[in-house]
């Protein structure tokens, strides 16, 4: 005879669909900073969001041009160093 024991764990998702701004690379990141506090202390583990949700959408043929992805991962790089991946 076996015994199987199981261990359960929960995770709590925070799914955020935030009022982004084409190319508005300085709010977006802001709103998507201030989603991750919120999120954190609701007690998720995880927080989604959507794609293009650093540039916006609608950026159109500005998804053409480089500066659009330079700003994009500053803007990430800039959520990292606020800390919103803790």
């Amino acid at each position: 005879m076996s015994t199987y024991t199981s261990s359960s764990s929960i995770v709590t998702v925070s799914t955020c669909n935030l009022n982004q701004w084409a190319l508005d690379f300085t709010g977006n990141t802001n709103r998507i900073y201030q989603s991750c506090i919120l999120s954190r202390q609701a007690g998720a583990s995880y927080r989604l969001g959507p794609e293009l949700e650093i540039c916006g959408y609608g950026c159109e043929d500005h998804f053409l041009e480089s500066d659009t992805f330079d700003h994009c991962w500053e803007s990430l790089a800039e959520l990292f160093e606020r800390g919103a991946t803790d």
